[in-house]
């Protein structure tokens, strides 16, 4: 049985660096398949067993980058013997992602060292308790806690740094080059001299503020798998090297090619470090979704202990604690209300501002907010199986996820440095062979240009950057993307199949025809439903409320069978009843010719009949009606309007079938398919070359959720389906399916909007870069330039993803 582990990585610049580390986790033993990704900066392993987190940190670290662990101590009450340690030891190991577990009998404390991707405060508490302790507040003792932050303030101070001393570097470089200024720098030092303080100050600016791209760069090398940082040691190393050798021994140098490029080192770092930090701004920003989510959950929780309420922390918490939440509080974990009535504003988890009623026997949701009464409710679910705690981590999945398109950037990108080094020596080679005067200064820019210019931080960021922004706005929308992937295939959609009950209608029937054809009405109405009781179907609760709403007490059931997708038999007083659609009774061999006229004309209505059998004789005639769900018929007008083909699969009779497509404007309707045919009714339609999204919100939707290109659930519906799901609807209104598909569609045209510009700002400015413009225009590209447009590249396609936190919902 395979697990995962998450892991967050620190130090990847670009989408070489995604293929360095995949490969490096790929080539460990057990390990199945490694997925990277460079805006989220994690790694997800999957391995064929047991998990290692040890070897996943080893091969991160050879790869040359750094794993993200944090540690904790933590205060642990009631252990008194060796034993004591050594369970509670015990306890924290076993969970998965924790590196290391200490327990000091003396100290009554416990260090812990985590992965905070896959661990929790809250989990190591559970572990705790679980061993039969009790844990205090966790104190970080170390390590990375938060690593955006950390990371943030490195790069501003290296970038400040560097900017202090390329300043008055630039100045000296161009005064001494400025008609009336020369005369000025030269009258105070010569020549010479200038390029020494120019080389005092450079170096610092290089071997500090620049040491990252130096560790990164010596790497790649090292692994035979040069990425972004190879790229910026070398230009920058080589302004640098040229400069000092020029500077030291110019006699070894043709005549006027002992210049000096100090400043194009300071400022190739410098504005590299600039471009990595809006990227690290920007990259934040992208990631504002979770934050929000994560800031939802409450800090405390006021439990009821021996009748009063005592504010205790929430990972305190356990299943089944008495919570009171006054108004104006957030509800801090799921459970059901025992007392009080309210209005809590759910629209965190449905994006539907309209505050919902609870009372009595209501669930209510962590992270929703009490509006105006009290309440009194039971714990049912804490930590990680609570409904934000899921959603947050779907987000994160869909994030992490690496769509098709992704896939082959960064496989683009694992080649693409290697051939720009190549191209760097050619252009190099080439003008040193051919071109004028002084060649080597010559050779010297056109090659580092080329090397800088070429940087694919815009190529690695294209695609996840946009993944992350729109997963977000699709959960504040209340459209929960399980996989990244789906948003692309959702944009490429052509055909929706709907799921009828449940999905377009409300999925609660009223029954509205009891039609009796032998016997007393009451009677059999008792026996009917009474067995009907016994069963979960939607249909059968419609007829246990009418006989309870009549007054009717139900008789004991013995025999009870379910046939799925024909229907139900049981004895009841000495008879045996059998109910069910027409195909049910047909196989039966019960005759419907007396019913067939009725049954037609209360189908014809969008009523769906079915019939009861008693002692294998037909008594009666049963029609329910599912009303539509609000939002329905726009929902299919719109989706009709974007250009999709809208179909109904459901497996009601055709002439049902064909009355509520009427009423919604569905023209294709797929009629009496039993449930393990849904599945195969929606891969038909794949087989005439359709692209299939399908919705559906049952147990027996599952196959053909999974089936599907795309399979969106139903939030409201089983927990089955949403797990078959790559969507989640958290409401119940088709209108999200809309969202959901004009956001893939944005979100898809942004992905193309950003490969645009990353791979035809490369492909246009390598040959700039390499001067090809110079026996034309006269124009060659400073490397100082070029450094400064590869930044610029990145932060283009990091603000244009951005731009998607601005999709306007359509209702």
């Amino acid at each position: 049985m395979s697990e995962s582990i998450e892991i967050g990585i620190n130090g990847m610049s670009c989408g070489s660096c995604v293929g360095r580390v995949e490969r490096a986790l790929a080539s460990e033993p057990g390990v199945t398949s490694a997925q990277v990704n460079l805006a989220t900066a994690k790694a997800q392993v999957t391995f064929d067993g047991q998990t290692d987190a040890a070897a996943v940190i080893r091969a991160i670290e050879g790869a040359g980058y750094t794993p993200v662990t944090q540690s904790v101590d933590l205060m642990v009450q009631g252990m008194s013997c060796g034993s004591c340690v050594s369970r509670v030891e015990k306890a924290i190991g076993q969970l998965a992602g924790v590196l290391q577990a200490s327990v000091n009998l003396t100290t009554q404390k416990a260090s812990v060292t985590f992965l905070p991707e896959m661990v929790t405060l809250h989990q190591l508490h559970q572990a705790i308790r679980g061993a039969g302790y009790e844990p205090q507040q966790a104190e970080t003792t170390g390590s990375v806690v938060d690593t955006q932050d950390h990371e943030g303030r490195e790069l501003r101070n290296r970038m400040l740094f560097a900017a202090a001393l390329t300043i008055p570097i630039v100045f000296i470089s161009m005064g001494k080059m400025l008609p009336g200024l020369d005369t000025f720098f030269t009258s105070i030092m010569s020549h010479r001299g200038w390029m020494g303080i120019e080389w005092l100050l450079t170096t610092p600016v290089l071997f500090y503020a620049g040491a990252r791209f130096f560790r990164s760069g010596f790497a790649e090398l090292k692994h035979f798998n040069p990425g972004m940082n190879s790229l910026v040691m070398i230009g920058s190393s080589a302004a640098y090297f040229y400069s000092v050798v020029a500077f030291l021994a110019p006699g070894i140098f043709p005549a006027g090619t002992a210049g000096s490029y100090f400043e194009a080192a300071a400022v190739i770092v410098t504005l590299i470090l600039l471009g990595r930090y809006f990227e690290h701004i920007a990259k934040g920003r992208t990631s504002q979704a979770i934050k929000k989510l994560l800031s939802l959950q409450a800090k405390t929780a006021r439990v009821i202990r021996d009748g009063e309420p005592v504010e205790i922390a929430i990972e305190s918490v356990v299943a089944g604690d008495r919570i009171q939440v006054r108004p104006g509080d957030r509800i801090p974990v799921d459970g059901e209300v025992e007392e009080g009535q309210s209005y809590v504003d759910e629209s965190m988890i449905s994006g539907e501002p309209v505050p919902v009623s609870k009372e009595v026997g209501s669930e209510v949701v962590g992270g929703t907010i009490n509006k105006n009464g009290s309440l009194v409710f039971r714990v049912t679910r804490i930590g990680g199986d609570t409904v934000l705690s899921q959603i947050v981590k779907m987000v994160e999945q869909a994030q992490a996820d690496k769509p098709p398109i992704q896939q082959l950037a960064d496989k683009i990108a694992g080649i693409f440095v290697p051939i720009v080094i190549l191209i760097a020596i050619i252009t190099f080679a080439v003008w040193y062979l051919f071109g004028p005067e002084p060649t080597l200064s010559f050779a010297f820019v056109t090659g580092v240009s080329v090397l800088l210019i070429a940087c694919p931080c815009a190529m690695g960021l294209a695609t996840p950057t946009a993944i992350m922004v729109s997963t977000g706005k699709g959960a504040e929308m209340g459209v929960l993307f399980r996989r990244g992937a789906a948003l692309e295939t959702l944009a490429k959609m052509d055909t929706v199949v709907l799921d009828k009950t449940g999905t377009l209608t409300q999925g609660r029937p009223e029954l509205t025809d009891f039609v009796v054809m032998e016997g007393d009405h009451n009677e059999v109405l008792s026996w009917v439903a009474a067995v009907e009781a016994q069963s979960e179907h939607p249909i059968g609760e419609a007829i246990v409320s009418a006989a309870k709403a009549g007054g009717l007490t139900l008789p004991s059931v013995s025999g009870f069978n379910n046939e799925p997708g024909y229907g139900i038999e049981a004895q009841v007083a000495g008879r045996q009843i059998h109910i069910g659609a027409d195909r049910y009774m047909e196989r039966l061999g019960i005759g419907l010719a007396a019913a067939e006229e009725q049954a037609r004309a209360l189908a014809q209505q969008g009523k769906t009949p079915f019939y009861a059998a008693v002692d294998h004789s037909l008594a009666v005639i049963i029609a329910v009606a599912d009303p539509l769900k609000e939002g329905s018929v726009e929902a299919v007008a719109e989706l009709k309007s974007m250009g999709l083909e809208v179909a109904m699969l459901t497996g009601d009779n055709r002439i049902t079938a064909e009355a509520i497509a009427r009423q919604v404007g569905i023209e294709r309707v797929l009629a009496e398919v039993l449930p393990q045919e849904k599945a195969e009714e929606v891969k038909r339609l794949q087989e005439q070359g359709k692209r299939v999204a399908f919705v559906g919100d049952g147990i027996n939707d599952a196959p053909a959720l999974a089936q599907a290109n795309v399979g969106i659930a139903i939030g409201t519906g089983t927990d089955v389906a949403i797990e078959a799901g790559d969507v989640v609807l958290m409401r119940g209104d088709l209108r999200g399916i809309v969202n959901a598909a004009a956001l893939s569609r944005r979100t898809r045209s942004t992905i193309l909007g950003n490969f645009f510009w990353a791979y035809g700002y490369n492909l246009a400015l390598i040959p700039v870069a390499a001067g090809v413009l110079y026996p034309v225009a006269g124009f060659l590209l400073n490397p100082m330039l070029a450094a400064g447009a590869m930044s610029l590249s990145s932060i283009f396609v990091l603000t244009n993803s951005l731009r998607l936190r601005r999709f306007k919902l359509d209702q």
